[in-house]
């Protein structure tokens, strides 16, 4: 995989904060991938970022990472839904807007493999929230 993809998705997932999430769409629209790319990178290399703020597009996590999430959603006061399958995202998704300028600041330093070029300008990722949640 490539090594800046994967350091622009962590990189995102650093600047997610503290008692909030985001979904697998809402990084890759971000980053400029798809949630499939998004959800390899976490599943190869996320142990080291704060993965339980990365949900499905509804606020789910599997089973297993729930219980595992439980403690730091706890901690960060994220309310799991009445199912039980994850929160209710439209409560806790981070801002898009603020996490795309966020993220532009984190990743100013990475280049594009091969192109050259370099990372997007923070308004390039400040465009309507709602085109970021899926």
């Amino acid at each position: 995989m490539d090594e800046v993809l994967v350091e622009r998705v962590l990189r995102a997932v650093e600047q997610v904060p503290p008692g909030r999430v985001v979904s697998y769409g809402d990084l890759a629209a971000l980053v400029g991938t798809g949630p499939r790319q998004v959800g390899a990178v976490m599943r190869h290399w996320g142990a080291e970022v704060t993965w339980w703020r990365v949900t499905s597009h509804a606020g789910d996590l599997r089973a297993d990472l729930l219980a595992r999430a439980r403690p730091h959603w706890d901690q960060e006061g994220i309310e799991v839904r009445p199912d039980g399958r994850g929160c209710p995202i439209a409560v806790y998704r981070a801002d898009l807007v603020r996490l795309g300028a966020d993220y532009a600041g984190a990743v100013a330093d990475l280049e594009d493999a091969g192109s050259g070029t370099r990372s997007p300008a923070p308004e390039d990722h400040a465009g309507d929230a709602a085109g970021w949640a899926t």
